[in-house]
């Protein structure tokens, strides 16, 4: 079992989205349900860390990391082997150019 570790950026990011879904959409239970399916996701990777892909750009494959992709938003993190942990580095919507995001 692998343990869950968010950057402050990520964390940022993820509250900055359900906000917005919250505005947008004008009800806060959209924006709580897209909370927990990001949420579930996330947990998920305690057991199987590699189940995210690799990202399109090589300057990120080379960095180490993986992506997982919920609906719209790409969660990047990396996996430290060693200390048997997930680091979630990045939340970005995925419509978005992200290169210099992370």
């Amino acid at each position: 079992m692998y343990r869950i570790l968010r950057t402050d950026k990520a964390e940022d990011q993820l509250r900055e989205a359900i906000f917005y879904i919250a505005e947008d959409s004008g009800n806060v239970d959209v924006a709580l349900a897209y909370l927990s399916k990001i949420e579930s996701a996330i947990n998920r990777l305690q057991g199987f860390p590699k189940s995210g892909s690799l990202p399109r750009y090589s300057i990120l494959k080379k960095q180490g990391y993986r992506v997982l992709v919920v609906e719209r938003h790409l969660v990047f993190y990396k996996i430290n082997e060693g200390d048997k942990l997930v680091v979630i580095y990045a939340i970005i919507d995925g419509r978005r150019e992200y290169l210099n995001l992370i």
